[in-house]
């Protein structure tokens, strides 16, 4: 079996793979669990040896390849991914000389935000932003389909802008960042912290808040309160069209989208609320936009 791409997108938790066919979708998925524990070299060879198989099973032309945390995406490298211990690591080189074939290297987030604008809610969308809210909150600022990086290599970090001075601490340094409430993680966390029960998910506590628990209801609004300063904040600077979110509490609906618009509106006023739309790719996206990054270097990319 061929495929025009192969697709990798390396998580703290899982990589996934795809393989990507000559019609621009995934026909082929998987994922492995990356152990990070075991030290960066040992995932890097996970990374490396999954590569292969999926190479050697469909026989791809490219391969592309996500990652979290600070990216140079122009020198294909990781500079700082600290839930898989890469520091300044040539990702994209090593992987092309292991698979002998080109290789497109990306950002998770930004390659998520690549693949909504051409295939899931950013459809049609000249300016959105894509705001996966997981372990932490990150965002890809999408400009006419491709997501702006900055000087640096840092835009899009809003889960790290500052909403509650003096709050909790944050794993950047800093105290209060909104993904110190607003993400996947920091909802599970604060509800334990309150009740001293472990083991609930974020979309669980939602569950638990629209059931009356007045512990998760507030650990709830908490979380949909400071989301809504962070994205107010974008919205005064950057004007999208859209706001696509993405993440395990999209998948709770308008429990948390209801209230989210509601809380958003309440803190604008010249502004214009843009659409608050769910993600339609879900845990794909990384994946997926690594995978059309990789058919971009093939001249293929307007067929997606």
């Amino acid at each position: 079996m061929t495929a025009t791409a192969i697709a990798l997108d390396v998580g703290g938790t899982h990589i996934k793979g795809a393989a990507v066919a000559a019609d621009g979708r995934l026909r082929h998925t998987e994922r492995w669990f990356t152990r990070a524990e075991r030290g960066p070299e040992a995932v890097l060879q996970t990374v490396l040896d999954r590569a292969a198989e999926l190479a050697g099973r469909f026989r791809p032309a490219a391969a592309g390849i996500a990652v979290p945390g600070i990216v140079d995406e122009a020198a294909g490298t990781a500079v700082l991914a600290a839930n898989l211990g890469w520091r300044d690591l040539p990702v994209r080189q090593l992987l092309s000389e292991h698979l002998g074939i080109p290789v497109a290297f990306g950002h998770d987030v930004r390659a998520g935000g690549i693949a909504e604008a051409r295939a899931g809610a950013g459809r049609g969308s000249r300016d959105f932003l894509f705001v996966p809210v997981g372990t932490g909150i990150a965002a890809a600022l999408m400009v006419d389909g491709r997501p702006l990086t900055g000087s640096h290599t840092r835009a899009g970090e809003l889960g790290h802008l500052v909403v509650r001075p003096g709050g909790e601490p944050c794993a950047c340094g800093r105290r209060g960042c909104v993904e110190t409430l607003a993400s996947a993680a920091a909802v599970a966390r604060r509800y334990t912290a309150a009740t001293g029960e472990a083991g609930l998910t974020a979309e669980q506590v939602g569950r638990r808040a629209a059931t009356g628990d007045r512990t998760a209801a507030t650990v709830w609004r908490e979380a949909v309160d400071a989301l809504a300063d962070g994205l107010a904040s974008a919205i005064t600077l950057l004007d999208p069209e859209r706001i696509v979110i993405g993440g395990g509490l999209a998948r709770a609906g308008e429990p948390y989208f209801a209230p989210l618009r509601t809380a958003l509106t309440a803190r604008l006023s010249f502004q214009t609320m843009p659409e608050l739309l769910p993600a339609e790719l879900g845990h794909e996206a990384g994946c997926f936009g690594a995978g059309l990054l990789a058919r971009d270097l093939l001249g293929e990319g307007a067929a997606a």
